[in-house]
């Protein structure tokens, strides 16, 4: 449902929302794949795993850079946004070595 999401908001128009201030998309588009791939982190037991999703969402991120700027007239590929996308899965992939790691599990407890 969250991928989902985010590859709508990726390519339908935005231009009716307020602007963003500067470099806040970057933000937008960090947290966002930061999220995803957390998540996962959450849902996957086994380390390939994980590793396995987070090429799944860079490739997600670079492709669809790509997507807004041959399918859309109100978007533009940016690769920035695709640095900020893989940084985001960097991060997100990262807390499989903190105390976060198992954090739904300890919740559900």
């Amino acid at each position: 449902m969250a991928v989902t999401a985010v590859v709508v908001l990726s390519l339908v128009n935005l231009s009716g929302l307020p602007p963003v201030p500067a470099g806040g998309d970057k933000v937008e588009h960090f947290l966002a794949y930061a999220l995803l791939s957390a998540s996962a982190v959450q849902l996957f037991a086994k380390r390939r795993a994980c590793l396995l999703v987070a090429l799944l969402l860079v490739t997600l991120g670079i492709g669809l850079e790509f997507a807004q700027g041959i399918l859309t007239s109100t978007r533009m590929a940016d690769p920035r946004d695709a640095v900020a996308n893989t940084l985001g899965v960097l991060a997100g992939l990262a807390t499989m070595t903190t105390p976060l790691r198992d954090l739904l599990l300890r919740l559900r407890g």
